[in-house]
């Protein structure tokens, strides 16, 4: 009888299991959290999948959470806690593969506690200085570096923001050690980048554009591995021309589920995704904020998980050597 049980009761659990998956997302709304503060780019970026996921969805509600703090943590522990039906997704960005280095004590593994469900674009990132510096391009300002070891500030938007890790990995390419300078957001570290009271930030496309185009700040390069198209950027050289091998760093994001989720669940919500990053209104919004859709192997479950597994190893190392965390 027992072992009559046992090999009924998995059958009868994967039955219910196709049954609630024939009929996902019925009715339920889905729930997107995001792991940061509301009008930010990661938010912004939600809502604008939230919007583009409907249609292929069925015409659900898809509603957006934000759930901020610990460098993206909390967000992130709320997904991986809750029921594993599709109906609570996570977005997050770069951040799922600082996570693991980057907070202390972090309640959940990135790599196994969550089903991975697909990438959803990319952003670029700029090196932009002061407009008082003295140099006026990138191989200037390589020289100017040099002369000025020891005295050099370079702000950021916080620790474990993208231009934190933008910087780190810059100053660990090119050798020399700059004083850092959290700010409390990207605004208040672009208001002194501009007024002159410190020398250089490296910030994703959706801060710099506007501020590069108005010439309120000097730009160098962006972070890509090709050159950029928009008006303001294409003149830029990129960091790899420039001379640092290999040097390319995007602010990602991508999109998650608990881990347990039915796999014709995750199924359903792949194709809505794939269906969702081809919509020309959503290809629209996002090129207005600097990103790229992707395009690429990476909307697959499978290329998205060994996506972040690479780049937890390149931001790893990184982190370490600065002896940073997040609170």
């Amino acid at each position: 009888m027992k072992s009559l049980l046992k090999t009924l009761l998995p059958m009868a659990l994967l039955a219910a299991g196709a049954a609630g998956a024939q009929n996902f997302p019925g009715d339920k709304p889905i729930t997107i959290v995001v792991p940061f503060s509301a009008g930010g780019p990661t938010d912004r970026v939600a809502r604008d999948l939230a919007e583009a996921l409907r249609k292929p969805l069925g015409g659900v509600t898809v509603v957006v959470d934000n759930s901020a703090g610990a460098g993206g943590s909390i967000g992130a522990n709320k997904v991986a806690k809750a029921s594993p039906d599709g109906h609570t997704l996570l977005l997050h960005h770069i951040g799922m593969a600082t996570m693991p280095t980057l907070v202390r004590n972090i309640p959940f593994k990135v790599e196994s506690d969550f089903e991975y469900l697909g990438m959803v674009n990319d952003v670029p990132m700029t090196l932009i200085g002061r407009p008082t510096l003295p140099p006026n391009n990138y191989r200037e300002l390589t020289g100017w570096l040099g002369q000025n070891k020891g005295k050099i500030n370079l702000a950021n938007a916080g620790v474990g923001s993208a231009s934190h890790l933008c910087g780190l990995l810059f100053q660990n390419a090119i050798g020399v050690d700059m004083t850092t300078v959290p700010y409390k957001g990207t605004g208040p570290a672009m208001t002194d980048v501009i007024g002159g009271q410190v020398d250089l930030m490296c910030d994703q496309t959706t801060n710099t554009s506007g501020q590069i185009e108005g010439k309120k700040v000097k730009a160098y390069a962006v972070t890509t591995s090709k050159r950029l198209a928009p008006p303001a950027l294409k003149e830029l050289p990129t960091l790899q021309e420039s001379g640092l091998k290999d040097f390319q760093v995007t602010i990602w994001h991508g999109l998650y589920a608990p881990k347990g989720t039915p796999a014709p669940v995750l199924q359903k919500i792949n194709d809505a995704l794939k269906v969702a990053l081809k919509d020309p209104d959503f290809i629209k919004k996002q090129e207005g904020l600097g990103a790229v859709v992707v395009t690429d192997r990476r909307v697959e479950p499978a290329e998205h998980k060994k996506f972040v597994a690479a780049e937890i190893a390149k931001w790893s190392p990184v982190i370490k050597a600065a002896g940073v965390y997040a609170d």
